[in-house]
């Protein structure tokens, strides 16, 4: 049992509360397997009201270890509730392991007053969560942060102007940009927007409403993203309006006045506190936690990257014990002083196609990248394709594909945030008419490939509007085509002559094993991933008439990948 705890300054005297953890936490906790020994037993103090920015109180649960001694704290703060999976995973397991934890719902969920915003309270409201544990008598002064997603996000805005007792930070599949989750190349990202919008509206009003909104979602998905116009077409789906996910729809250019102080990427300059990031190749935040880490490097922020095969969500679930490993050990070496459990190299990620970790001094490592060059009859070639005896010019057509978007490309797997991401079989995606494919001859010998993944395309287009999706695929033997990467371009509107576009596809790490083919994948949007290009020129969300579109790949496009020496 835990002594009463004295605080220094003003005399006051905490006595822990008997209370258990809710019996769901301990439930979930028991299931759990692979995971470090429990330390000590762990303690609930529900239901406390921090005061906020502006007064207004933020509903806030305290987890603590059932034993004598000074303990450092974790703040988690977030829009999702503070049951399961929250309270299980944070609150008991770091209680078991020896922090206080401080499990707190952000303004306007979870029974905290106010009004939620996607991103302009979180500054100052964790600000003030830090002033009042200061008054705490079981605060000893260290602190960190941790959490997945948009519990990332309220870390990265307190490190805007960290605290001086904020010495650690674990960012899990972690935000720091809004505007980078709703718009990508220039298309909106429809299906996140929408899951997004959806659990934030209903998960913290307990699993049960979060799990019927869910189911109505995916009931209405269809009917939402093929809507015209689009606009308003989430409501049914959603069951009301919700504001701020209107505004961030809306809003596709970066630089609009809307999303002014939206991104907190700017803590990460010059930030010296030390920051544990970790994600998934298929997350769909994996570019942000790449971005996250460069910067830190450039800050000369001490930093550690771990990035696993795991989707947004599968990061926590069966990719749990990693991540609660790694998560511990950077914890315990700065909040404890404890550096016993953390790995010798700063970046350890996992190779696709070959199921192994591999430790590196850096992210990306040195790389030589190398072109593989779309050529006639879809074939991909190490070496520039010739016409009619002579070099490819930009201006050689190598095939074009028609995309009519009343029956848009459909999107399989990649990187989303709900259970259908990941990596899938491209098979019945590419039989499609719509679908060109760029495909190498079988390796003779293993090709590594780690680091950022482009396409350089020339594309010309009859009607000026369209969008170009882009994926690297793996083909193994028996033909079957699983993706690696992607990413989405919408074009720049122009005349019928070629555009030369570099689509980034995002960064990998995977191996193409011999008697495997690699494979470039083309094709005119991803729905309702992307919401699609309707052709028209009109505004996404207002747009009402579908016009089809003739997309041509021309003679000097090129497949860019970062290679390094295969290991054997």
């Amino acid at each position: 049992m835990t002594s009463p705890t004295r605080d220094g300054v003003s005399g006051a005297t905490w006595v822990p509360p008997s209370g258990k953890p809710p019996l769901s936490a301990r439930l979930l906790r028991a299931l759990w397997r692979g995971l470090p020994a429990r330390r000590y037993e762990a303690g609930w103090e529900p239901d406390l009201d921090v005061p906020a920015a502006d007064g207004s109180p933020l509903r806030t649960d305290h987890y603590f270890p059932r034993a004598e001694g000074d303990f450092p704290t974790l703040l988690v703060r977030s829009p999702y509730g503070r049951g399961v999976p929250w309270s299980p995973m944070y609150g008991v397991l770091f209680a078991e392991q020896g922090f206080h934890v401080v499990l707190q719902s952000c303004r306007g969920t979870g029974g905290s007053g106010g009004e939620f915003h996607l991103w302009r309270n979180e500054a100052a409201d964790g600000r003030a969560t830090v002033d009042w544990l200061r008054d705490q008598p079981w605060f000893n002064g260290a602190l960190g942060t941790l959490g997945p997603s948009y519990l990332g996000y309220v870390q990265w805005a307190l490190a805007l102007d960290p605290p001086p007792e904020l010495r650690a930070m674990v960012v899990q599949v972690g935000l720091h940009d809004p505007h980078a989750l709703f718009h990508r190349g220039g298309a909106l990202q429809l299906e996140n927007a929408l899951l997004v919008g959806s659990g934030m509206t209903s998960q913290h009003r307990g699993l049960g409403t979060f799990v019927r909104a869910t189911l109505r979602l995916r009931r209405h998905l269809r009917r939402m993203t093929r809507a015209l116009p689009l606009r308003g077409s989430y409501v049914r789906g959603l069951g009301g309006d919700v504001p701020w996910l209107d505004g961030a729809m809306s809003h596709p250019d970066a630089g609009d006045p809307f999303w002014k102080g939206a991104s907190t990427g700017g803590a990460a300059d010059g930030l010296r506190t030390p920051t544990c990031l970790i994600s998934g190749w298929q997350d769909a935040l994996v570019d942000q936690t790449v971005e996250q880490y460069a910067r830190l490097r450039r800050s000369g922020c001490d930093t550690s990257l771990l990035i696993g095969p795991w989707t947004h969500t599968s990061a926590l679930q069966e990719g749990w014990p990693e991540v609660f490993a790694e998560s511990l050990a950077w914890l315990r070496a700065h909040l404890c002083d404890d550096p016993s459990g953390l790995r010798p190299a700063r970046v350890r990620v996992h190779i696709g196609g070959r199921g192994e970790w591999r430790d590196l001094d850096d992210w990306p490592p040195p790389t030589a990248t190398g072109q593989w060059h779309l050529a006639p009859d879809g074939r991909l070639a190490r070496r520039p394709p010739e016409v009619s005896g002579s070099p490819a010019s930009s201006r050689d057509a190598l095939a074009s594909f028609r995309y009519d978007p009343a029956d848009p490309t459909p999107s399989i797997g990649g990187p989303l945030v709900s259970g259908t991401a990941g990596r899938r079989d491209n098979g019945e995606l590419e039989a499609r008419p719509d679908v060109l494919t760029f495909t190498s001859e079988p390796l003779d010998e293993p090709v590594d490939v780690l680091g950022p993944v482009a396409a350089r395309l020339r594309i010309s287009t009859d009607t000026g509007y369209a969008d170009v999706f882009a994926r690297l695929c793996d083909v193994d033997e028996e033909g079957r085509s699983i993706n690696v990467c992607d990413g989405l371009m919408r074009l720049p509107t122009g005349p019928e002559h070629p555009l030369e576009v570099t689509v980034p596809m995002s960064s990998t790490a995977h191996r193409f094993a011999p008697g495997h083919r690699v494979r470039l994948q083309i094709s005119g949007g991803a729905h309702p991933r992307f919401a699609r290009n309707t052709g028209s020129g009109e505004p996404t969300l207002d747009a009402t008439t579908l016009t089809p579109v003739r997309i041509t790949v021309h003679g000097t496009s090129a497949l860019e990948l970062p290679r390094v020496r295969a290991e054997r």
